[in-house]
């Protein structure tokens, strides 16, 4: 039986390091632009104990989203051992296109997708190029879409990348634009006679009062450009959301799958905040009346920051390299991937390593 498995994978993590102590000069305004008068190294130490980041990646003026994107996607190309040009379909997730390190307008025409073709020098007309915008569950929502595209006969190939450059779209003198990240992971899929693979997903969207808890607003600094729009997020509202319901998709789709919590190995989460993805992988296990592995959850938030789209290919090709010691895959393996974001979107989906 023909399922969808993920033959090679590839990421890029940017040179930059932007660690901690860096913002120590940087001054920092509350929504209200009211200078925040605490002393840095309290704010950074309390931003670390919530999210758990130490250092982040931010790319090089000579790197867009697209240039780090076909960077990963040429990676897990080489990594599959396939013929590119037998790839029928390339899909870039992102949420703000390629933006220039000197200014903040987003540019997405020609799509990423294209851009990414275009680099790996792939001809074939009939290999579809396209992009994606779910919020951070992109890359995964991606995956899915491949899924679809297989089983609907309409592809057998397709590579799925998840590209950000957030550094360029924040405000600097808001806290939390010390979470956000560069970064660029991706995976080649084919639909092949296997064991393993794709055995379930599902998503949701919520979009009534839950639609601006990550937003594009104004900075917090009082004398900047009110025209000019940078990443807010409601920290504490997607918090509240993500607890709430992320935990149930988890489980769903677990069910879903047919496979019981014993076989689960790994839990890919997106690599957002280090406490609340702490307590959704508790709070899914506590459903089943169990308490959570203390291995189940690979992390490179630490040192990676909240890449968005990219944060869970990334960790997985790190993972499925033999990046982190603690934590290894094998063939027979089940693990499952999980997001939320912008929209507010979520998403989960159970694998079957090969």
């Amino acid at each position: 039986m023909k399922h969808s498995v993920i033959t090679g994978t590839g990421s890029f993590l940017p040179p930059l390091v932007k660690k901690n102590i860096d913002f120590t000069e940087q001054p920092f305004y509350t929504e209200d632009q009211l200078l925040i008068n605490s002393k840095k190294e309290i704010i950074i130490d309390k931003f670390r104990k919530i999210t758990g980041i130490v250092e982040r990646r931010y790319a090089p003026a000579d790197l867009d989203a697209s240039d780090m994107a076909a960077i990963a996607g040429n990676l897990a190309v080489a990594d599959s051992k396939i013929d590119r040009e037998t790839l029928d379909l390339i899909i870039v997730a992102h949420n703000f296109g390629d933006i220039s390190c000197r200014g903040i307008q987003s540019d997405a025409m020609p799509s990423l997708a294209n851009r990414v073709k275009h680099q790996l020098g792939i001809r074939n007309p009939a290999c579809m190029a396209f992009d994606l915008i779910f919020g951070c569950p992109g890359w995964l929502m991606g995956v899915m879409q491949a899924e679809a595209w297989f089983k609907a006969g309409m592809a057998k190939k397709a590579l799925v990348i998840g590209a950000e450059t957030l550094s360029r779209v924040i405000d600097r003198y808001d806290r939390d634009s010390m979470i956000f990240s560069d970064g660029a992971g991706a995976i080649v899929m084919e639909h092949l006679e296997a064991s393993g693979g794709i055995l379930s997903c599902c998503a949701a969207s919520h979009s009534m009062e839950e639609l601006n808890y990550l937003y594009m607003g104004n900075s917090y600094e009082p004398e900047s450009n009110p025209d000019m729009k940078f990443l807010k997020m409601k920290g504490r509202k997607v918090y509240e959301y993500a607890l709430k319901y992320v935990p149930e998709a988890m489980r769903a789709c677990l069910d879903k799958s047919g496979a019981s919590i014993g076989e689960l190995k790994k839990i890919f989460l997106h690599q957002a905040n280090e406490k609340m993805d702490e307590s959704i992988v508790e709070l899914f296990y506590q459903s089943y009346g169990l308490e959570a592995p203390k291995d189940i959850m690979p992390m490179c938030i630490h040192y990676l920051g909240n890449s968005s789209v990219a944060t869970i290919p990334t960790l997985f090709d790190l993972v499925r390299k033999g990046r982190y010691s603690d934590h290894s895959l094998e063939p027979g393996d089940l693990v499952m991937f999980a997001s939320v974001g912008a929209g507010m979107n979520i998403n989960a989906l159970c694998y079957r390593c090969c």
